[in-house]
C-alpha cells in the first residue's frame, strides 16, 4: 500500500517515511526524520530531524518526538505522552549539544500521558502505565506505573500481565516466561 499523507499535514523536504504509513491531520514531519513501512502518525503529531523510527510504530494523537529519540519496530506511543531530550531545560541556555538519546526497544507500549525522560532506554516489550514519569531505564517485559515509575510486575508479549514468578505461562497466549526479582525471559517454545 502506498504512503498517505492528509492534506493538513507538513512533512519537510527529505524526510523519509516507508510505504504502508499513514501521516494524518496537522502532523509535522521534520526533513531529517528516517521512518519505517507501516508506521500511523496521529492527529497533531511532530517529528523532529535527528530521530529514528522503525517498522509498525503507531504514535496516536498529540505525541511530539524530539530530536534524539529512537522508537525500534512495533513500539506503541499513546495519546499525549511526553518525549524529552534535555535533562535541566533553561529557555535562556542553550542546550542543544547536550540532548540525551532516548531508546524505546522492539514492541515497548508506551501509554497515555506518561513521560519519558531523557537518556533513558526503555526494555523489549515493556509497558508503561498511562500517567507513569519514566526517569530511570526500564527491563524488558517490565510494568511500570507510577510517579516516579516503578515495576508493578510483568507484561507478556500479547500485551496482559503475566502472574507471579519462577515459570509461569500466560493465560491468554500460553506463551511461557521465566521470571525472577529483576527480569523476565521468554522462554523458547
Amino acid at each position: 500500500m502506498a504512503l498517505f499523507i492528509h492534506p493538513t499535514a507538513i512533512v519537510d523536504d527529505g524526510a523519509r517515511i516507508g510505504d504502508d504509513s499513514r501521516v494524518w491531520h496537522w502532523a509535522h514531519i521534520s526533513g531529517g526524520a528516517q521512518i519505517g513501512t507501516g508506521c500511523s502518525f496521529g492527529q497533531n503529531v511532530y517529528v523532529g530531524n535527528d530521530v529514528v523510527i522503525g517498522n509498525n510504530v503507531k504514535i496516536q494523537n498529540n505525541v511530539s518526538v524530539y530530536d534524539a529519540v529512537r522508537l525500534e519496530d512495533d513500539v506503541f506511543c499513546g495519546p499525549s505522552m511526553v518525549f524529552t531530550n534535555v535533562y535541566n531545560p533553561r529557555s535562556a541556555v542553550n542546550r542543544k549539544a547536550e540532548y540525551r538519546q532516548t531508546l524505546v526497544r522492539k514492541g515497548a507500549t508506551l501509554g497515555a500521558n506518561c513521560t519519558i525522560v531523557c537518556g533513558v532506554t526503555v526494555g523489549e516489550h515493556a509497558f508503561v502505565g498511562a500517567g507513569a514519569v519514566v526517569n530511570r531505564d526500564v527491563a524488558p517485559f517490565a510494568l511500570m506505573v507510577g510517579v516516579p515509575a516503578r515495576r508493578a510486575g510483568w507484561m507478556c508479549l500479547c500485551g496482559e500481565r503475566l502472574p507471579g514468578a519462577g515459570t509461569v505461562t500466560c493465560a491468554h497466549c500460553d506463551r511461557r516466561y521465566q521470571i525472577d526479582d529483576a527480569s523476565c525471559a521468554l522462554l523458547a517454545a
